[in-house]
């Protein structure tokens, strides 16, 4: 008797969880943007953070390239299509921000993406790609 009330108490906080996409809602590593390397990408620890709640339909997002945080708002609908909106960062002055300037300048304007196995490609309307791997598959 007494497992019943650890059991129940269980079942109900597992049930009142959101939710999460594990497919969208992960930490992304980038790999592939322009012309850097991904050995300046690996060492830039250049990375886009899904992992917030989703509100609404949106998840507040945080991204960085190597010297400022980075954050944002993104939308992942399930026709292919993202929003991403409202990017910003803090302001510091780093050595190099060549990758940093590169990415705020496109980030937002990525309209579509597609998650296959543990790879998220972003894509925007000129052809422009930003390929991530999963953090959390090695």
């Amino acid at each position: 008797m007494l497992f019943l009330p650890l059991i129940m108490g269980v079942m109900i906080s597992c049930s009142s969880a959101q939710v999460k996409n594990p497919y969208i809602q992960r930490e992304w590593m980038l790999i592939s943007f322009e012309d850097f390397t991904k050995e300046q990408l690996i060492k830039n620890k250049a990375g886009i953070n899904l992992t917030a709640e989703k509100k609404e339909g949106k998840i507040r997002g945080g991204a960085f390239m190597g010297c400022n945080k980075i954050f944002f708002t993104s939308e992942f609908k399930s026709n292919g299509k993202v929003k991403i909106s409202g990017v910003g960062s803090t302001m510091m002055a780093c050595q190099n921000m060549a990758l940093e300037t590169a990415f705020a300048k496109s980030f937002d304007k990525m309209t579509t993406y597609s998650v296959e196995g543990h790879f998220l490609t972003l894509s925007d309307e000129k052809g422009k790609v930003m390929k991530f791997v999963a953090a959390d598959w090695d």
